[in-house]
């Protein structure tokens, strides 16, 4: 049984590492779009545009009998999550790099450990809680190289923004999971999707702009990105336990630096760099200690 969960964990860390690529890749339409259309069109967008490619999903997959066979009040919690989130963090990157904007949302791991403990009662090794704190120490280091300029940039209205945005996704990662326990994972696809396109939209409908038919390209790939991350990161929660999985949003922070160096032409100053390997090497760290793990309970089963 200790076997199969360690491996359950390794099959979400990929899953994971996948829907963080295809993220970092929406949310750098997210922040593309953030300059010509206001904070929750965009967010409606995001919604309304992976819905059509979520619907196909489980029309391919022929699993309409489970979708609303749902728990109601943790979906509806996640939809209304969704929609804070997704506008909060358009706001965020709005005014922030990417990198800078990862680096303050990686206070979620942290957050989705503390409650999992509560909410999922799942026990958190001593070695997980170590390899989370020094990647958030990682986080700190990229973010500001001195404590007067991080509590400077804290109180940003883009910051503010980002903050608020972590501790929803944060919220709505673990009641996802508890979710999970009953519910189908293409209920918590299309309920979350749906949500955030309603909802948002109904809200953004007042100020709405017309779309420009050059932005075409750009909502086809925030579709894409957005289903296919949408995906994978259900999965990863859905079959590891949150306390690992999430340690695995750290590295976002590699994304933020390609694009933003790619896209906006930005480079990280050298406390960046050093944060960055600091993350990296606290995930390497996990992946290790849980396959060794894995491998010591399958020869004990095994013998």
């Amino acid at each position: 049984m200790n076997a199969l969960r360690h491996n359950s964990n390794l099959r979400s860390i990929v899953s994971m590492l996948i829907a963080v690529g295809c993220f970092a890749l929406m949310d750098a339409v997210l922040k593309t779009l953030s300059g010509r259309y206001p904070a929750l069109q965009v967010a409606a967008l995001r919604g309304a545009t992976a819905l059509p490619l979520v619907l196909l999903y489980i029309a391919w997959r022929g699993t309409w009998h489970t979708v609303l066979k749902v728990r109601w009040p943790i979906h509806v919690l996640r939809g209304l999550l969704g929609i804070v989130m997704l506008t909060l963090f358009t706001m965020g990157v709005r005014s922030l790099p990417l990198s800078a904007a990862y680096t303050l949302f990686f206070i979620a791991p942290l957050l989705i450990t503390a409650l999992s403990v509560p909410v999922l009662k799942e026990r958190v090794p001593a070695a997980h809680w170590w390899a989370i704190g020094v990647g958030f120490i990682g986080v700190l280091i990229a973010l500001r190289p001195s404590g007067a300029d991080l509590q400077a940039g804290l109180v940003t209205t883009g910051g503010l923004a980002v903050l608020g945005a972590a501790l929803c996704y944060a919220v709505g990662a673990v009641s996802g999971r508890l979710a999970s326990r009953t519910d189908s994972s293409e209920s918590l696809i299309l309920t979350a999707m749906a949500f955030v396109a309603v909802g948002a939209g109904a809200l953004a409908l007042p100020n709405w702009v017309p779309l420009a038919r050059a932005d075409a390209p750009l909502l086809l790939a925030l579709a894409i990105t957005g289903f296919a991350g949408q995906v994978a990161i259900t999965d990863a929660f859905r079959h590891g336990q949150a306390s690992v999985v999430a340690a695995f949003e750290y590295s976002a922070l590699a994304w933020g630096v390609g694009l933003d160096w790619l896209l906006w032409q930005t480079l990280p100053a050298s406390h960046t760099w050093l944060g960055a390997a600091i993350v990296i090497g606290s995930g390497l760290y996990l992946i290790r200690h849980e396959r060794r793990i894995a491998e010591v309970h399958a020869s004990a089963e095994h013998p």
